[in-house]
Order: C-alpha cells, then structure tokens, then sequence
C-alpha cells in the first residue's frame, strides 16, 4: 500500500507546567517540577487533505544532558532550542511520506544540533515530537489507527537510515507486528523513594501510594525497575531492602537502571559478583530481566562489555543518540536498547526489526525494551504506549503516574474528556484523571483502537502558553 505524501504547513509549540508529588531521583539528579511541551501542527495530504496532529514530552532536565554545570533551566532551554531548530526544517520540507519526510529532516537537525554543542539525545526530542504529530495527522486524515498505519506501513518506513536493513523485508515485518491490549505496568524505585511505609518522612494524604510497599498494595505490581546509584555498597543495602518487599509476592521480575553511574564495564561486573553473592539478594538476582546503561555515554560505546554480558543482558539508553547505536552496541557485547517516545518512533521500530532479524541470524535473544521519561497522562503517555505495545516487550516502565498526580496541570474538563475516551486507561479519583493499573497490568484497548496516534482527543491549547518559536 503506498504511503501518502504529507506536507507540514503550519506548526505551533506550547508548553504546560509540571509539578511533582514525590521527588524523582535518578543518577545524580532529583526533579520536582518540569515544563511539558506541545506540538500542535496542521499537515496536508497530495489531494488536499487536511488534520492537525499532536504531540507531548515532559522536558526532564539532567538526562538529555547531564553536565552538572547546567542548571535546569538552561536543560529546559536546549529541549526547546531543538523544536524551534527542527520546526523550519519541516515546514520547508517537499511533501513525503512520514518517514521520508523524518529521514530528510533527521541529518540536518542533527547537524545544527551540534553546531550548537546540543548532543544527539537533545537534537532527536525535537525530531521525535515533530514525528509524532506527522504520525498523528496521517491517522486522522486516514481516519485510521497508529496500529494500523504501522502494520500497513501508511507511515513509508525504509531503509534508507538503516542501511543494515536495505535487504530485509520491513513490509512483511510490521504486517506481522500484533501489539497486545494490556501490558505490564513496570514501577519504577527512584532512589529518593522509600520503601517501606514506616520509611515516609512525611504522608502526602492524596490517596496515592508513596512507598513500593504501598504501591505493590494499591496497584498488584509484579514488575519493577530498580535504580542504582553506582555506589555498590548503598545499591546493595538499598536492594536488600527491596528484595524483603518484592520477595514476599509469588513472583516478579525487575530491570536494574545504572544511568550511566559507571566508569567502565570491570566496576559493573564487581557490582554483580557482589549481588549475586548475597543470600538476601538470590532471589532478586534471578529475577533481573537485563540491566539498563550502567556506563557513563562518554565510555559506554568505546571498549567492549563480553565479560559482563555474561553475566547478564545489558542494554543501552543514554547512548542511543542516533540510528547508528545500536549496530556500535551489539558489536560490543550489547544486546538491547530502549524504546522511549522522546529518541523517536521511527528509531524504535527499525531498531525492532534489526531485533528480529539479529536474533534469527545469531540464535542470541536481543531485545527492546520500552521505558518512560516521566511521561504524562494525555498525548505524551498514550503515544508512548502504543509504541511501547508495538515494541512487543510486554511491559513498559511507567513512572509518571507515580510521581505527578494525575494529569496534573490539565483543566479539569480536558481530564474528564480523557477519562470518558480512554476508561479502560483511567479512572476518576478525587475529581482527578488517574492511570488506572488492575494486577500491575495498563488496559489500554482505547488507545490502541484511537483513530490518531494513541487518541482521538487534542489537549485544550488555550490553556498552555505558547513554547518559543525561537530560542
């Protein structure tokens, strides 16, 4: 089926304060508040066409760059720097397919990211947001959903950023991509957050749970993303005390998050031996599922990590910063990458099938996994969950319910729009729209069936302010 050629002509940037319930420690940072962005754009199909297609990222300062002489709101100012850099190159782009018109923009936002001293990650969150709203409008102009314009490849994915992949057969691989109605909610432990109820220094009384224990209690979580802080005697006294919550369920699974708190590979295989080690900890061990860049992005892709991958699975996140990562990571001992909304949707999906087609080739498991930058209910979090589906893992990390309460932010008649679409995905809690977890498990049908990119529904733009169109 031949993808229809798009034209972006007009696109508008706005933004929506976030503030935090719970602080949110990851690596050497600890976030309370943050801007979210919105894209707004109108795309026009070859025979006249019109829709408007949106997207949403909350603008986490000290992860795209985590130079500690940066403050946040110079973090915040280089997210918005990359959508204003990315916005003219689309309007002036010639009408392509989705795809085609991503893979034009894509060396030439990259290439004035830098000119700038803004990393690959910063450059591919302002890519990402216009992808998304391309994405978004090419469903709604169909009057179909993202699961279908993937399956169907109404977005024209190619090759043609993946030469690796020139000879394999993406139409048969995303035809055969069948993403799954529910998935594994997968919580995540910020280093700041307490463990046990008897650990609150102070009770929020919100009516949402605080500490792993209650959130094991309210939501019936049996999967869980545990963040290190590199310090190995910390991490495993921290992990001892989280194995004695999650070792009293019948069972779990947990990922270990090293964001990049590691020199090198040596300290990270010590780290394990020492965790494997421990009788408290045997249990916990056996149920990791792969460890998340432990290494610092400067060194993660310069030398090999065999002897730690055979120990356990190790992916990369921070060091995919460009479509080229992961081949570099798999030739090094690597055997996974993240899928997260804000590297870019296209990114995840040929990473997927270069997934299926290494694990037919070398009889190795790789694998991607789908993980969240505190994504927020509305647009930002039903995009990221369709890709998270169609990525296959079944389960993705969620982390934004956890520390900001609801769609917070959001006008309460926006929230009660979401809750009426998506009420498999939400529920109404103390007059918020709440993400709704049933046996550690997201329903999200609605999202899926959406006839747009994660929902049918747009955000009310008159309360935002307007993002820069410069910066």
């Amino acid at each position: 089926m031949t993808a229809p050629r798009l034209r972006v002509v007009e696109a508008r940037l706005h933004e929506r304060p976030v503030r935090f319930r719970l602080p949110f420690r990851f690596g050497a940072a600890t976030v309370t508040a943050a801007p979210q962005a919105f894209l707004r754009l109108t795309v026009e199909a070859a025979d006249g066409r019109r829709a408007e297609g949106q997207a949403a990222e909350l603008m986490v300062p000290k992860w795209f760059d985590k130079d500690p002489a940066l403050t946040e709101a110079q973090n915040f100012d280089q997210l918005r720097r990359s959508l204003a850099l990315a916005r003219p190159f689309y309007l002036e782009e010639r009408p392509a397919p989705a795809f085609a018109l991503s893979a034009a923009v894509e060396p030439r936002q990259h290439a004035a990211c830098a000119a700038e001293g803004l990393g690959g990650l910063i450059a591919s969150f302002g890519l990402a947001l216009f992808d998304r709203a391309v994405i978004d409008a090419l469903c709604r102009i169909e009057g179909i959903d993202a699961v279908t314009a993937v399956r169907t490849n109404r977005i024209g994915l190619t090759a043609a950023t993946a030469p690796d992949l020139g000879d394999f057969d993406l139409g048969l691989f995303l035809a055969g991509l069948a993403p799954a109605d529910s998935l594994h909610a997968r919580h995540t432990v910020g280093l700041a957050d307490p463990i046990t109820t008897t650990e609150i220094a102070e009770s929020l009384d919100d009516g949402l749970p605080q500490s792993l224990e209650q959130a094991v209690a309210a939501y019936g979580h049996t999967h869980f993303k545990l963040k290190l802080s590199g310090q190995a005697e910390a991490d495993l006294d921290r992990l001892r005390r989280i194995a004695a919550v999650l070792d009293r369920l019948p069972d779990y699974r947990v990922t270990l998050d090293g964001n990049e708190q590691f020199a090198e590979a040596g300290p990270v295989a010590e780290f394990w031996d020492r965790l494997g080690a421990d009788p408290a900890l045997a249990r916990l061990r056996s149920a990791v599922l792969f460890l998340e860049q432990p290494i610092a992005r400067a060194r993660a892709l310069a030398e090999p990590i065999h002897a730690l991958a055979e120990r356990v699975p190790v992916e990369i996140d921070e060091s995919d910063a460009s479509i080229d990562a992961f081949p570099q990571a798999r030739a090094l001992g690597y055997r996974g990458i993240s899928s997260k909304s804000c590297k870019g949707f296209h990114r995840a999906l040929l990473n997927r099938a270069r997934i299926a087609r290494w694990s037919a080739e070398d009889g190795i498991r790789y694998f991607l996994s789908a993980e969240d930058l505190t994504t927020q209910g509305g647009v930002a979090l039903q995009q990221d969950l369709v890709l998270a589906a169609l990525g296959g893992a079944g389960h993705v990390e969620r982390n934004g319910h956890h520390y900001v309460d609801g769609m917070a932010g959001a006008p309460a008649a926006e929230q009660r729009e979401f809750l009426a679409a998506h009420p498999d995905l939400y529920a109404d809690s103390r007059g918020r729209a709440r993400l709704s977890i049933r046996g550690g498990r997201l329903a999200i049908g609605s999202v899926l069936a959406a006839r747009g990119l994660g929902t049918a529904l747009t955000p009310d733009w008159s309360a935002m302010a307007d993002g820069p169109t410069e910066i």
